[in-house]
């Protein structure tokens, strides 16, 4: 069974420029969170898909000494990016990661691939009704519904977002297209924010990852983002999923 896990990474961001370049402790954002990536028991491969702008040789430089193949697609359809990166391999099933979330954890990633492989499910995630901090996100589909939404997605926040076409028409939220579920976690800790949206953002993994290391356990930084109130008071007036949000207020068929 082939398991392929691709992340979107793109030099270009409207509020943080560069963001997953930045670095903590000699590190960039991306180089940490691949290699967070890496630690997965199930997935055969990881790819990058990446863009054509002008710096993405920056993100190659970061890939090559992890042995990560980077495709170079479309900048605003990132579904067909997506596919074009997954469609050589031919592989049965998809996980899809973004790098904004540069403290995933490889053991959520393995929950939910588990969940769908034995339940045969062609859309699972933790996102539908998010329980884990904004940050840990993952989808797990199979190939073949991938192909299915790029070949009949519409919508540009279809295009954009890569998977709505997909849960937008699953039975987790009563359609018949696609058979779905999400994976949660109790307690629910979905009010935490450990993605990288912006420079408050930023300013709350540069402080984590100072404490404790790149490398710990996803619970350890809630941990510590409990102990240390006054970290997590710099980005808790974010909402969870604004880029989506704002697509969607500006929808349109493409």
């Amino acid at each position: 069974m082939k398991i392929i896990a691709i992340t979107q990474a793109r030099i270009g961001s409207t509020r943080l420029p560069e963001k997953i370049i930045k670095t903590i402790q000699g590190k960039s954002l991306l180089e940490i969170h691949l290699q967070r990536i890496l630690k997965s028991k199930l997935i055969t491969k990881l790819k990058v898909a990446s863009t054509t702008e002008p710096d993405v040789f920056k993100i190659e430089e970061i890939c090559k000494p992890l042995g990560i193949e980077v495709h170079k697609g479309s900048i605003n359809n990132v579904l067909e990016r997506f596919y074009a990166t997954a469609l050589p391999e031919s592989p049965d099933w998809v996980v899809r990661l973004t790098s904004d979330c540069p403290l995933i954890d490889a053991t959520v990633i393995d929950r939910i691939i588990q969940y769908a492989i034995d339940r045969d499910l062609d859309y699972v995630s933790n996102t539908l009704d998010p329980t884990y901090p904004d940050g840990l996100d993952a989808e797990v589909f199979k190939f073949s519904v991938l192909e299915k939404a790029v070949n009949e997605a519409k919508m540009t926040s279809e295009l954009e977002h890569v998977t709505p076409y997909i849960w937008k028409n699953s039975t987790y939220k009563g359609g018949n297209l696609f058979t779905s579920d999400c994976v949660k976690n109790e307690p629910d800790y979905s009010s935490i924010r450990l993605t990288v949206d912006t420079a408050e953002d930023f300013g709350v993994i540069e402080r984590l990852i100072t404490l404790l290391g790149p490398d710990k356990p996803w619970m350890d930084y809630v941990n510590a983002l409990q102990q240390h109130p006054e970290i997590q008071l710099l980005n808790e007036h974010h909402s969870r999923n604004e880029g989506y949000t704002k697509s969607i207020n500006q929808d349109k068929t493409a």
